[in-house]
This record gives structure tokens, C-alpha cells and sequence, in this order.
């Protein structure tokens, strides 16, 4: 009886071939079946294989044993040369470019002997930590016969089925050791991205706390997975942060947090303790957030906009959590809106998350919040009128100039780094009409300072020195600029530039229209405009 592999391995072909006796070839047969298991040890012997699998002259058993004995040849040199060969202009074809040069009525006798043993061979039991798996030869050869020559190897649906079937349930069986492993010709993700959705289709029952490839899972759910795979694996995803968030996690790790401090000889105290478990839990908690953004889903964006709007959270966590909903906010929820606009206009709100709340207000359709946004506004902290103001801007063009700047002209009080902003946000709006002329139109005396200093901020940014006679003309313009009140909500609103040079440098207060243009814009634009400063700049420009 042949037996395809050795007897020490734990898969072999010896059952494909009971029924077929010790010769089993023709008269004047060039092969006998002791030679097809001697050759998968010879230097030579992928070629003689080879050989075998092509010629119609050979019993059908003996050439599917010819074909298996292919795709468990150990590889050479790093090269799969059973299944791959040695290169395109070799005598070393290997298993692909043999059955691809065959007739296709023959070579679906061929590949249809293979299936069943491919199959028997991709459910081996996954080996112990450490150890080589058997399993990957077969699984490395069902993905090649489905995918080479755009799949035309595998002509029967059935046969096709059964390999994809095969492959999904070899890739869940022992899904994080086989993601990583260096052995395999073809890469687990190779694999899932032939399967698309049916690969992925139970990677969401992976996601749990402590598994270090949620982010990998992740990432191939949301490329891969159907609807009904991602809503699962959001809904794991937010079990698994609800578990890290909470105190029993901490308590849970207690041990092994210990365990850390003894081996590096650390004996923090109590306080220091809880502050390594903090971050601990932090650091695994915005991990999972990682992986939500990825997916996605009601659950999700459910479970971030709570804990978003949780003030026991913490600051960095909660940034973390309305980070992570980039792109997942519903454009038609007034309620989605509410929310990220409510935490923006708190007082209590930190400036980070105040920053990202309005960012995902930014990803709402103009129509639905530029009203929402221009009653920002009127907030009393500065600040937050701010981080509004700068959205409007970016959602807007010069066309919409005149609305904005009629708002701020209502607003009370206003820093010097807004007008700046706002100037250097004007430079970059798309018209027409251009940026420069809407800067002139504002800048003269009968808008109010609120536009006029933007306008002339514009200038401070981007203004030449052919264009210090449109700012020189207001020099001496004794209308106030629009300078905060008193009371924590002004802490950092100021009007201040520094004059001089070198040592000398101080910081001047800046009161009226005409102290701005004085001591802040004409100097910006004559060191840009300098002889040093346009050499610097073509410098740039060349590298």
C-alpha cells in the first residue's frame, strides 16, 4: 500500500490510496509508488512529482498522491517548492504552474482527489503553545488552488465550498497564534480576504478583555465583515471597554500589577499603586476605543457619546471616547448635534474635549449647525466662541464672510490670537471673491472693530510689502479694539505684541485699531518682506 507522507506525520495519504495495490501502474510505467514518497525527500523530486501529476499514463491514485506529496514537501531555502516551484524559468515548476498547464477534464480529476484530504488536513488539531502546526501545508495549498490563475484551478462549486468552508473554520480554530505565524506561504490575512464576509463571520467571539489582537480583529471586521458581523463585534467591543472602565478590572490585576513591581524591584506607595492601575486600565481602555473607531455601529457611538459626557471619566478619556466617534456620528440626529454642542458650550468642559466635541459638530452638514455654532458666540468664555469660530470658518467660503463677521461684530470682547486666527482661517477660504479683497472691505472704519481687526489680521499673516499702504492708512485709528471683560471666563484674553529686537524685546499693550496696525501688522509684514526673509523663503521653496 502506498503511503503518501511518513508515517510520523499526523495527517496521511495512505486512506487515498487502500483501494489501489502495491503496483498500481501499467505496464512500462516510468514510477512505481515507493518512488512517489522517496521522491518528496530528493533534490530532484518536486520536478519527478511533477512528472507524475501531468502524465495521463499513471493511475489516477497515484497522480493525486503525487499532487498531496507536493504539498507537504518541507520548503528549501525558504522557498515552497512543492507547491510554488523554484521560479518561472526553472525545471522546478511545483504543484501550481503543473495543474495550470493541464487540460482541464484531467486536472478536476486531480484537484477533486486533493479536496477531501485538504480538508481532513486543515482540521488537525491546533498544536500546543510553541509547536509546529501540521495544519498549515493543506491550508497553504486550498488558498493557492482557489486563487491561482484567478481561481481556475478549482472548477467544481462544490469543491470550491468545501475548501472556503474548510479554510474559515481553520482560521477560528486558532485564530491568534495562526495570525502570526512566519511559516505559512500565504498569510492569515491573505486567507480572510479571499473568504471576505464568511471569514470573519466569528472573529467578533474573539474580542475579549486581556486578548492583545482586538485591534487586528478589529480591522478586519470593519474591511471585511457584513453588517451583521460588525453590529456583533461592536457590541463585544463595548462589553469589553464596560469591563476594563470599571473598579473590579482594577481589582482584578492587583496581583499581577504587584507581581510587575516585585520583579523590577519597585515598591511604590499606596498612592503610587493606584496611579499605576489608573493608567493601566487607561491605557487599555483607549486601545479598545482604537478598535471602536474602526467599527463602528449604534452600540458604539452609544456607549462613547455616554461616556463622553461623563465629567467622573477624565479628561484624556474622554477626548479619547469623542475621538474615537470620527466619523460615526449620525448627519441626520439633532440629538447626535445636542450632545457634542452641549459639551462644548459647558464652562466645565476642558479645552481638549471642548476641541474634539466641535470637531464632530464640523462633521455635520453646514446647514444643520451654523446656527448652533453662531450662538456659540455669545458665550461668556471666550474660549469657546474661539474653537467655534475656527469651525465656521473651515466649513465656510468667501461668499459666507459677511454672515460670520456680521455675528462676531455682535460678540463682546475678543483676544488678539482670534484675530490672528481668524485672519490666517480667511487666507485659506476658498471665493471668490478672493480673500484679499474681502480683507480691505472690512477693514475700513465703518465695520465693526470685531471685523475690522480680523481683516487686519488677515494682512498680519499673509500681507506683503506691496500691501503696506492698505494697512498704513488706519495707523493712527483710535477705535478700540474689542478687549475681554475680567472673571475666569477672560483668563487669556489679552491684546499684546512684542516690539523691538533682541534683548530689547518687550511686550507692548495693544488698545486701539491703530496701536494693532502699528506695533503688530506693518512689522509682520516688513520681516517677511525683508531681503533676509524672501531669501529664507526661496530657500524653502528650492529644497
Amino acid at each position: 500500500m502506498l503511503a503518501v507522507i511518513r508515517a510520523s506525520r499526523v495527517l496521511s495519504c495512505v486512506a487515498v490510496l487502500a483501494m489501489t495495490a502495491a503496483t498500481v501502474c501499467l505496464p512500462g510505467c516510468r514510477a512505481t509508488n515507493a518512488d512517489v514518497e522517496r521522491w518528496a525527500e530528493t533534490l530532484n523530486g518536486p520536478r519527478k512529482l511533477v512528472a507524475v501529476v501531468t502524465h495521463g499514463k499513471y493511475a489516477p491514485e497515484l497522480r493525486v498522491a503525487a499532487a498531496m506529496a507536493l504539498v507537504q514537501m518541507k520548503p528549501r531555502g525558504g522557498q515552497h517548492v512543492g507547491l510554488q516551484g523554484e521560479g518561472e524559468q526553472t525545471d522546478q515548476p511545483g504543484l501550481l504552474r503543473a495543474l495550470s498547464g493541464m487540460h482541464p477534464a484531467s486536472r478536476a480529476k486531480i484537484v477533486s482527489g486533493m479536496v477531501p484530504y485538504l480538508v481532513r488536513g486543515m482540521t488537525q488539531p491546533a498544536p500546543a503553545p510553541g509547536g509546529s502546526d501540521p495544519s498549515i501545508p493543506y491550508k497553504d495549498a486550498a488558498y493557492a488552488l482557489l486563487t491561482h490563475d484567478d481561481g481556475l484551478l478549482v472548477a467544481s462549486d462544490a469543491n470550491r465550498q468545501a475548501l472556503r468552508t474548510a479554510l474559515a473554520e481553520w482560521a477560528m480554530s486558532d485564530f491568534v497564534p495562526r495570525l502570526g505565524n512566519p511559516t505559512q506561504a500565504y498569510g492569515m490575512e491573505q486567507v480572510l480576504r479571499e473568504l471576505g464576509p464568511l471569514g470573519v463571520r466569528r472573529l467578533p467571539e474573539k474580542i475579549e478583555p486581556g486578548e492583545g489582537k482586538i485591534g487586528d480583529i478589529a480591522s478586519l471586521v470593519a474591511e471585511l465583515g457584513d453588517a451583521e458581523t460588525k453590529a456583533r463585534a461592536g457590541a463585544r467591543l463595548v462589553e469589553v471597554a464596560k469591563q476594563i472602565a470599571s473598579d473590579q478590572w482594577k481589582k482584578d490585576k492587583e496581583p499581577s500589577v504587584r507581581k510587575a513591581n516585585e520583579e523590577s524591584r519597585l515598591n511604590p506607595t499606596p498612592d503610587q499603586f493606584r496611579a499605576q492601575l489608573d493608567v493601566y486600565q487607561e491605557e487599555e481602555l483607549l486601545r479598545v476605543f482604537s478598535s471602536m473607531k474602526k467599527v463602528g455601529g449604534d452600540a458604539i457611538v452609544g456607549y462613547l457619546i455616554d461616556f463622553a459626557k461623563n465629567v467622573q471619566n477624565g479628561e484624556k478619556r474622554r477626548g479619547a471616547a469623542l475621538a474615537a466617534l470620527e466619523g460615526w456620528l449620525d448627519k441626520s440626529s439633532r440629538q447626535h448635534v445636542k450632545v457634542m454642542l452641549d459639551l462644548a458650550s459647558d464652562s466645565a468642559t476642558p479645552d481638549s474635549v471642548r476641541d474634539l466635541s466641535l470637531r464632530r459638530v464640523g462633521e455635520m452638514p453646514r446647514a444643520m449647525v451654523i446656527n448652533d455654532l453662531y450662538a456659540l458666540f455669545n458665550k461668556k468664555t471666550w474660549r469657546v466662541r474661539w474653537v467655534a469660530a475656527e469651525l465656521v470658518l473651515k466649513m465656510s467660503d468667501t461668499s459666507q464672510l459677511g454672515e460670520f463677521m456680521a455675528h462676531l461684530g455682535d460678540a463682546e470682547g475678543m483676544a488678539i490670537t482670534e484675530a490672528i486666527r481668524y485672519g490666517n482661517l480667511l487666507g485659506k477660504m476658498k471665493g471668490p471673491p478672493p480673500p484679499i479683497e474681502l480683507a480691505e472691505r472690512f477693514a475700513t472704519p465703518d465695520n465693526p472693530a470685531q471685523a475690522r481687526v480680523v481683516a487686519l489680521g488677515y494682512f498680519l499673516e499673509y500681507g506683503t510689502k506691496a500691501d503696506l499702504p492698505r494697512v498704513q492708512r488706519y495707523e493712527d485709528d483710535r477705535a478700540r479694539v474689542p478687549q475681554c471683560g475680567k472673571g475666569p471666563e477672560a483668563e487669556g484674553c489679552e491684546w499684546k505684541c512684542a516690539i523691538g529686537t533682541g534683548n530689547e524685546r518687550q511686550l507692548k499693550d495693544i488698545e486701539r485699531v491703530g496701536d494693532f496696525v502699528r506695533y503688530c501688522v506693518q512689522p509682520a509684514i516688513e520681516r517677511r518682506s525683508s531681503p533676509a526673509a524672501q531669501a529664507g523663503t526661496s530657500a524653502a521653496k528650492a529644497e
